[in-house]
């Protein structure tokens, strides 16, 4: 079962499999692992202290940064995962990030941004679309036409306690007016765009 894997210089965590959306473009869709991670789909979820096991016998040294995100959204297991950062944090200056939908507030019921603070040092916040209607269309997120505004809250609370804050789109043929509005939430939400390349083969 793969809770740890190296992806270029980074070393990433596989919390959960569990999700409430289901993008198109989703690596999930085309494979089982990311890299040479080994299968990403869990046999079940480990506890943290599994978790933190697993961690343990890295060198943090090593790598860049520590990086949530695997076959599933970090947020379906916030508390642990903050409890993971804060044993992080006893040992290590490494770098912290986690990728994610936006989602956590919704996901786990209450506003989750200040649970982020001094944490994390990047949070890349999957955006895709510019209107709730498109993000339904791509994402068909479990929370309809409620799912985008959440996001964009989120970013901008998220904003006042991790330093970067970063939300994504992924390039599919996307129009570039479809880029400059997306980028002109991002602005409004005081996060900063990036656009990714699709391939069914990378995550970042």
């Amino acid at each position: 079962m793969t809770i740890t894997y190296q992806y270029h210089d980074a070393l990433y965590v596989n919390l959960t499999n569990r999700c409430p959306n289901a993008c198109d473009f989703c690596l999930r869709t085309h494979g089982d692992k990311v890299g040479d991670s080994g299968s990403l789909w869990l046999e079940r979820e480990p506890s943290k202290e599994e978790i933190w096991e697993d961690i343990e016998k890295r060198d943090l040294s090593k790598y860049r940064e520590l990086v949530f995100c695997g076959y599933g959204e970090p947020a379906c297991r916030l508390d642990d995962m903050l409890w993971i950062c804060r044993q992080v944090r006893a040992v290590s200056g490494i770098k912290i990030r986690v990728n994610t939908n936006g989602l956590s507030d919704l996901i786990n019921g209450r506003d989750t941004a200040p649970e982020y603070k001094g944490l994390f040092d990047t949070v890349s916040i999957s955006l895709n679309a510019s209107t709730p209607e498109k993000y339904d269309e791509i994402c068909h997120s479990e929370y309809g036409l409620q799912a985008l505004p959440a996001i964009v809250k989120f970013a901008e609370e998220v904003g006042h306690y991790v330093p970067d804050v970063c939300m994504t789109i992924v390039d599919t043929g996307l129009p570039e007016q479809e880029i400059a509005d997306c980028r002109a939430l991002c602005e409004k939400a005081g996060a900063h765009l990036r656009v990714r390349a699709y391939s069914e083969s990378w995550q970042g």
